[in-house]
């Protein structure tokens, strides 16, 4: 297939142009005030972004295999959910100092307890026991809770400096743990023991990519890791532009603001969420939870160091330490995911007991 063909081709798929109009929306609504007719325009845009970007993952994840392909969606809504925290935190006011905490922890809760339990469940449905690979699963929920613990709950009992902050020296310290923890676990998902994370059969053998499915050219590739980045940005931009609306409905419902946080976060998150499920419709649970572990680590790996890095011209308070009915959370969450990753098998229970979780966190940001 010549280039020029290659390229009608994808032109006339809507997985190609939906994200170039979801992009031209955002262009024209960002830094406006949108009347009701324009949220609802660029609303579309972003469901149709979100659905683009699950596509064009997929295409990826199919040319570079696991644990490649769950590694670079996560990696690339984390970058441009981080670029998102650090606009919003440039433009000031007295919600930014919260603002990186309230959505790294917003991340965590959606993906461990979320995504997971909600993957789990389809799992167990599809076929009684979801069985994943217990070595990888567990490695990774342990990078999630030390990096939680490093950044998110240390802010809180230290006291070099008042309130739930860290120093400038501890915040330091910190960003360049949470890096090389994050960089170690990389390494150790795609080269040394790579096998940890590959989808399992029922009989707990390594499952074999699909024969019928043929491997996309390298430029299809390519095309669709350009387009992938393009509904990415079209995803969180556009979920900044409808904001301000979420904002008002929020204030206008007389719920805490911390709600938005919530909001912003799973429209933020729709794209893995998507690709998680596919996956666990397919019988490929482990690569639901590579998508939803690897995307809580990569929320707390990249996010603090660029945020620490952000903080040098920054004005304002960073705020880190999460409170006790947060912390409360966190932990639950830890305690109860190793119960559920320990044996390698999950029923509906698991699932079931995971969204229980997610329930009471989404709860208790409407009332705290």
């Amino acid at each position: 297939m010549t280039t020029s063909t290659l390229i009608r081709s994808l032109t006339s798929r809507w997985t190609v142009w939906v994200p170039l109009v979801a992009v031209v929306a955002l262009i024209f609504s960002w830094g406006r005030h949108l009347p009701g007719g324009a949220v609802a325009v660029v609303a579309l845009c972003l469901a149709g972004a979100v659905l683009a970007a699950v596509h064009h993952a997929e295409v990826v994840a199919h040319r570079v295999g696991e644990p490649f392909g769950s590694l670079v969606l996560a990696v690339a809504v984390t970058v441009i959910e981080v670029a998102l925290i650090v606009t919003l935190m440039v433009d000031g006011g007295g919600k930014s100092a919260t603002l990186a905490r309230d959505t790294v922890f917003a991340a965590v809760m959606i993906t461990c307890n979320g995504i997971l339990g909600l993957c789990l469940l389809i799992g167990a449905l599809r076929t009684r026991v979801a069985v994943f690979n217990a070595e990888g699963s567990g490695a990774a929920l342990a990078t999630v809770a030390t990096l939680a613990t490093l950044t998110l709950v240390f802010p809180t009992f230290t006291t070099s400096k008042p309130g739930p902050q860290f120093s400038p020296a501890q915040l330091g310290f910190a960003a360049v743990a949470s890096l090389v923890i994050y960089g170690l676990f990389v390494a150790v998902q795609t080269v040394r023991h790579r096998d940890y994370f590959l989808p399992l059969t029922q009989a707990g053998e390594v499952r074999e990519e699909d024969a019928h499915a043929p491997l996309p050219t390298r430029r299809a590739t390519g095309l669709s890791l350009l387009l992938l980045l393009v509904a990415l940005i079209a995803v969180v931009g556009n979920a900044k532009a409808v904001s301000p609306t979420i904002e008002s409905g929020v204030s206008s419902a007389g719920l805490p603001q911390a709600v938005v946080g919530v909001v912003i976060a799973l429209l933020v998150l729709l794209p893995e969420t998507l690709a998680a499920v596919r996956n666990a419709r397919r019988e490929r649970v482990q690569t639901s939870i590579n998508l939803a572990l690897g995307s809580a680590i990569a929320s707390i790996g990249l996010t603090i160091p660029c945020i620490a890095l952000a903080t040098i011209w920054l004005d304002g308070p960073l705020v880190l330490g999460l409170n006790a009915t947060h912390m409360v959370l966190l932990a639950l969450t830890v305690v109860v995911g190793a119960m559920t990753i320990s044996p390698g098998r999950a029923t509906l229970l698991q699932g079931g007991v995971h969204l229980g979780i997610f329930a009471a966190f989404v709860f208790l940001a409407i009332s705290p």
